[in-house]
C-alpha cells in the first residue's frame, strides 16, 4: 500500500509510535474491510507493507511534483524489495501520480488513467503483472469526516486482502 506522504513528525507515522496518527485511521479502514487489526505489526503479518509516496514532510498544503519525484528513486528501491508483490494499493492522488511517473519512466506512459479514482475502482488495471489498485488517501482526520471515501477505501482494502488470500490458496 502506497500511502501519500510522510508526516512532519516520524512518531506519528506507520511505524512510529504505537498510537500513532497514521494508525488512527488505517485501523478503522481495516477494520471497515472485515480485517481484524490492532497494529502494524498485524498488517505486516498479513502480507501487507505500507509506506509512502513523497519521503519527505510537505511544506505546504499540497505536495510539489518535485517533491514526488526526489522520492521517486526510493520509492522504486522499497517495490524492488518485494519479488512476489501481487498487488499494490494507490492511497490517494499523489502516490497515483508517483507510480504513473515510475510507469512513464519504465513504458513511456502512464499505468493509471487521468480520470476520477471513483471511476477507476473497478478497472482491472496490470503493471509488471502487478494488480493496481488506484484508492482514496488512508491517512489525516478528514478521512473521518468523509464518510463515502472512508467506505471505498475499505473496499478497496477488502478486495486487495480478498485477492493476496485467493493467491495463497
Amino acid at each position: 500500500m502506497i500511502n501519500e506522504v510522510v508526516p512532519v513528525d516520524s512518531d506519528d507515522d506507520f511505524y512510529g509510535k504505537p498510537d500513532a496518527a497514521y494508525m488512527s485511521t488505517t485501523i478503522p479502514l481495516f477494520r471497515k474491510a472485515g480485517i481484524e487489526v490492532n497494529s502494524i505489526q498485524d498488517i505486516l503479518n498479513l502480507g501487507i507493507y505500507i509506506t509512502n509516496a513523497v519521503k519527505t514532510p510537505k511544506s505546504e498544503h499540497t505536495v510539489s511534483k518535485e517533491s514526488i519525484e526526489e522520492s521517486l528513486p526510493y520509492l522504486e528501491k522499497e517495490l524492488e524489495l518485494f519479488p512476489n508483490l501481487q498487488i499494490v494499493m494507490l492511497m490517494g492522488d499523489v502516490a497515483k501520480k508517483a507510480f504513473n511517473m515510475i510507469s512513464k519512466r519504465a513504458t513511456k506512459k502512464n499505468a493509471i488513467p487521468s480520470i476520477s479514482t471513483y471511476k477507476l475502482r473497478n478497472t482491472e488495471i496490470i503493471h509488471k503483472g502487478w494488480r493496481i489498485l488506484p484508492s482514496y488517501i488512508m491517512t489525516g482526520q478528514n478521512l473521518l469526516i468523509e464518510k463515502s471515501k472512508f467506505q471505498m477505501a475499505s473496499e478497496d482494502i477488502a478486495l486487495m486482502y480478498s485477492r493476496i488470500n485467493d493467491d495463497k490458496k
